[in-house]
């Protein structure tokens, strides 16, 4: 009922690089799928990071279906990005210097573990995501992001993911001392489109 570790990785080895990108997949897709998308992304000097999960999903349900009902798996991937980061950290790569992309179930995946760990990281994307649960537990999100620059894409309508929750978790991140950019394309659909791999250069990986 839980999560294997199992991280593929591409760019340089972390022991040799700088920075490091984590790389969060969507139910259904693959680490090596998108660790693909690294090639769109300023970051050849990175070493890249993708945890793949188990049976190709993070957790069962929707993110805003009630939290109890998305574990132990919920808990278990939160805790495969944590042990991701680490991988980075060990290999003496600076907090600040880990920067994180999600898609859709990833970039949910993503933005909970960041409110949950807030500190001063390299950067953020997270397009079609917000944070997880029927309700939003406060209570959960701690830390100071020290303006972490934070880029949220989503399309409205999107069939998975509301665009309210994606304004409230931007709302979050800032009370929370993040520099967060959030982009709304109208019925642009469930996938990643080129501006917003623009926006994520310009504003993320510069």
């Amino acid at each position: 009922m839980s999560h294997i570790l199992d991280i593929k990785t591409a760019g340089k080895p972390p022991d040799q690089a700088e920075k490091a990108l984590i790389m969060i997949h969507g139910r259904g897709g693959s680490a090596q799928d998108i660790l693909s998308l690294s090639q769109h992304l300023n970051v050849e000097e990175y070493a890249i990071l993708a945890p793949q999960a188990t049976n190709g999903s993070w957790y069962p349900l929707s993110f805003i279906a009630p939290v109890e009902q998305n574990e132990p798996w919920l808990s278990s991937a939160i805790e495969m990005i944590g042990k991701t980061v680490k991988m980075a950290l060990e290999a003496g790569i600076k907090t600040d210097n880990i920067y994180f992309f999600g898609f859709s179930q990833g970039a949910c995946l993503t933005l909970e573990f960041l409110a949950r760990n807030a500190q001063k990281f390299g950067g953020a994307v997270a397009i079609i995501g917000g944070v997880i649960g029927d309700k939003i537990n406060r209570e959960n999100y701690k830390g100071d992001f020290a303006q972490t620059p934070i880029f949220l894409g989503t399309s409205n309508p999107d069939f998975h993911v509301p665009v309210e929750r994606v304004y409230a978790t931007a709302n979050i991140l800032r009370e929370m001392n993040a520099d967060v950019t959030e982009k709304v394309y109208a019925n642009f659909g469930h996938s990643i489109n080129e501006e917003e791999m623009e926006l994520a250069n310009t504003l993320i990986f510069k």
